[in-house]
């Protein structure tokens, strides 16, 4: 996507964005263009409601111009996800170049259409002999708008979702570790890698038991970047990198087997929100981790009734193995907290099938001991139509992990899963703010009226705002 203040080519379609009962349409219009426009208006009863389009072609300058007008609805109903809904529905399906243009300053939103056209183009096509067809979008607008940082930021979802869409026979442990060493060069991070012997020697025997039995053995991803030497805050991002989960020997059905290369996706999100805070250089320091592993099934499987200790020191017992996530958080979370001496965490993962009943397919769940971060995040994630909904973290959920046999146990009651799921990562925190992000329901198909069937890459905006402006 461009932004320009001056036509220099043909389009194969100009589009005019307008609120309910607008009469003015765009500086560029020849006369009779405009004379025709009012005459079909009229004609075909057009008003500009919300969804509303009207296609009219006409000669200017000997050319033919073929042009939608797109209708917002009420200029007081119309919010930033009303703009975005109505623009992607247009969007979709639509290919070649096409020319925005808007009398309405309330409707120049530049940034709002480089994101939706960030969420049209992106396509996982790269196993199909016959690709996806792009849209090629140029904004009019007669002053100048930077959009570089959007353009990033699109770039950087776009490098979650690819990593998301990838099956666990391309994305593994291993493999996951490479691409991230090539994206570290490429955009400015800097990567370190521990390998499963590394991980055993740190102690981190939680994540270590969930990905042994898998042939690919678990990683530590950890990435830095320090964009302010002279501030000793650390912003703290931890995702969740399972690349695969059968749910071990608690193993899963078929049916809840076939998306499972998604449970990385908290991961993905910490890795493209790492490239966008590099590439657009903050002056912040960040470190993410990501504990890469599988759950895998074989005689070396850990088992419902292990005990197993963790980084931190206490010894977990282990309820159900598909409740493997948090297992791998917990331990990064303690060496992130430990060895990286970060100020705060933000954690984020596809952990609990029980915040999908709760929120559906288009909220994310948040848990967070601090109202004040809490309150930046959701102004942060909002920003970019990312939909979040804070939980709540009640010391009765604490009490649902204590275990007869070791020190606490890793899963609760049935009711209020996602909560009790949520108490057992805060205690590897050890007192430092944090917040925990599930994305259970809107990592993948996310229902969102502005985004694809797929990976969303939800958060990776969100996520680079509040960093930028904590």
């Amino acid at each position: 996507m461009r932004v320009i203040n001056k036509i220099e080519k043909a389009y194969d379609r100009n589009l005019i964005l307008i609120f309910e009962g607008d009469k003015e349409f765009c500086e560029y219009i020849s006369e009779d263009g405009k004379k025709l426009i009012a005459t079909m208006i009229e004609k075909e009863e057009f008003t500009g409601k919300k969804g509303e389009t009207l296609s009219v072609n006409f000669l200017q300058n000997g050319k033919l111009i073929s042009m939608d007008i797109l209708g917002f609805g009420k200029k007081e109903e119309c919010s930033e996800n009303i703009f975005r809904e109505v623009l992607f529905k247009y969007l979709s399906g639509k290919s070649g170049a096409i020319l925005i243009s808007s009398n309405r300053e309330e409707l120049n939103r530049a940034d709002l259409i480089c994101e939706i056209v960030g969420n049209i183009n992106y396509s996982f096509d790269e196993f199909k002999e016959k690709k996806s067809n792009k849209v090629d979008v140029e904004f009019f607008s007669s002053e100048a708008i930077d959009i570089t940082e959007s353009l990033i930021l699109n770039e950087a979802t776009d490098i979650t979702r690819n990593l998301v869409d990838l099956p666990a026979n391309i994305i593994n442990p291993i493999t996951l570790s490479e691409r991230v060493i090539e994206l570290g060069k490429e955009f400015g991070f800097e990567v370190e890698i521990f390998d499963d012997e590394k991980i055993q020697k740190l102690g981190m025997n939680l994540l270590y038991s969930v990905g042994k039995a898998s042939v690919t053995k678990p990683r530590l991803i950890v990435m830095r970047y320090f964009g302010d030497r002279e501030s000793e805050d650390i912003m703290g991002l931890v995702g969740k990198g399972l690349t695969y989960d059968t749910g071990g020997l608690c193993i899963k059905p078929a049916d809840s087997m076939m998306n499972m290369k998604d449970d990385m996706t908290g991961g993905a999100t910490v890795i493209g929100t790492m490239c966008a805070i590099a590439k657009n250089a903050l002056k912040k320091n960040v470190v993410a981790v990501v504990p890469a592993c599988e759950n895998a099934i074989n005689g070396n499987s850990y088992r419902p009734g292990d005990i197993i200790q963790s980084m931190n020191g206490k010894y977990v017992e282990i309820i159900n193995t598909d409740a493997e996530g948090r297992l791998a958080l917990a331990d990064a979370i303690t060496y992130i907290v430990r060895d990286e001496k970060v100020s705060e965490i933000i954690d984020v993962a596809t952990l609990t099938g029980a915040m999908m009943v709760a929120l559906g397919t288009f909220i994310t769940g948040v848990f967070s001991n601090r109202d004040e971060v809490y309150s930046l995040l959701e102004k942060s994630c909002n920003k970019y139509g990312e939909r979040v909904w804070r939980m709540p973290l009640n010391e009765e959920f604490a009490e649902e992990l204590k275990s007869e046999v070791a020190d606490l146990k890793h899963m609760g009651n049935r009711w209020g899963g996602a909560i009790s799921a949520a108490k057992f990562l805060e205690i590897f925190a050890e007192g430092t703010p944090w917040t925990h992000m599930d994305i259970a329901g809107t990592a993948y198909n996310n229902s969102t009226k502005w985004y694809k069937k797929g990976a969303s890459g939800v958060h990776v905006k969100g996520l680079y705002e509040y960093c930028k402006n904590r």
